[in-house]
């Protein structure tokens, strides 16, 4: 089965990327935050095997190429539209191409761990689970993964609220079909969520010793 993974991407220019951690740290510093969370996304994607990684970037067209080439990945142009309508255009894009499974995910969630990616791909191959979710903390979900496109997942959602995965749940039932969940995870988009990363990551490092 050729599987494909979706990295969602904002070029990294200053007062474009991050609002909410700007507020609190400035423009600047939280491009170069987002810039670190997406090379590190990048560097979690690149272990993958037997998946391939496409960025597709929220950028003017004419940025793509010296994009591709700064972060070296594989790039395609998001369309425009709201959020639905840009992920289920990127999913058609990568099935029109061939890929037989699909999962997306952010580029703010730079500890995401590669299990939970590589769990949503077994969930896929699995006849129990026809669409994946990697639900987060604030409601909403860091992983898509699907066979197919169903077009119900991506309207009438009230992106940006705590909503999001249950009325995309309730869109599952109502298609008669059947979700499987991931564990919980939180990406970095307020001072908050940034202070729980660096706990995160202190937790994670063996203690120093002298």
């Amino acid at each position: 089965m050729k599987k494909g993974l979706i990295v969602f991407a904002r070029a990294p220019i200053p007062g474009k990327v991050k609002t909410r951690l700007a507020a609190t740290f400035g423009d600047q510093a939280a491009t170069e935050l987002y810039e670190t969370m997406l090379q590190d996304v990048l560097k979690t994607t690149r272990q993958l095997n037997d998946i391939e990684p496409i960025v597709f970037w929220d950028c003017d067209e004419e940025l793509l190429p010296h994009l591709a080439e700064r972060f070296g990945c594989r790039s395609r142009l998001q369309k425009s539209g709201d959020l639905g309508q840009r992920m289920q255009e990127a999913f058609e894009e990568m099935f029109a191409s061939g890929f037989e499974s699909c999962c997306i995910i952010g580029s703010d969630a730079p500890d995401l761990p590669l299990s939970y990616i590589m769990e949503a791909y077994r969930l896929l191959a699995a006849p129990q689970a026809d669409v994946v979710f990697g639900p987060s903390k604030d409601g909403g979900y860091y992983l898509l993964g699907l066979r197919q496109i169903w077009g119900q997942l991506f309207a009438k959602i009230p992106w940006s609220s705590a909503a999001v995965l249950e009325q995309s749940l309730a869109a599952v039932r109502d298609l008669g079909l059947a979700a499987a969940l991931l564990p919980e995870w939180q990406d970095i988009d307020t001072a908050e969520d940034l202070q729980a990363f660096q706990k995160r990551k202190r937790l994670a490092s063996p203690t120093e010793t002298t």
